[in-house]
C-alpha cells in the first residue's frame, strides 16, 4: 500500500471552500481512479492535509499527473493556497 499525502496552507477564511473541494472530488475520485483505496481530509490549525490511499506507489504517482488531479483539484485549490502545497509519497513496507 501506498499514501499520497498532500499538505495544504489555507487560510482559516478559505478552509471551508478548501473543504468543498474536497468533497466534490472524493467520490469521483474513489470511483475513478485506478488503485485508489481512500481519501481523507485532515485539519490542523496550521494546515490542511488530504491523504489519499493506494494499491501502490505507481497509482499514487499515476494520479499526480491525471487530469482530475492536475486540473479539476489543483485548479479549485489554486485560488485558496498561501503557499504551493507539500506533496509526498509513501510506501508501506
Amino acid at each position: 500500500m501506498a499514501y499520497l499525502e498532500i499538505t495544504l496552507q489555507v487560510d482559516s477564511a478559505n478552509r471551508v471552500a478548501a473543504a468543498g473541494v474536497y468533497e466534490k472530488f472524493r467520490q469521483p475520485f474513489l470511483d475513478t481512479v485506478p488503485g485508489a483505496l481512500s481519501k481523507e481530509l485532515l485539519v490542523r490549525d496550521e494546515d490542511v492535509q488530504v491523504l489519499r490511499g493506494f494499491r501502490t506507489v505507481a497509482g499514487a504517482e499515476a494520479y499526480l499527473a491525471s487530469e482530475l488531479f492536475t486540473r479539476d483539484v489543483v485548479g479549485g485549490l489554486s485560488p485558496l493556497l498561501k503557499a504551493a502545497p507539500d506533496v509526498r509519497v509513501y510506501d508501506t513496507v
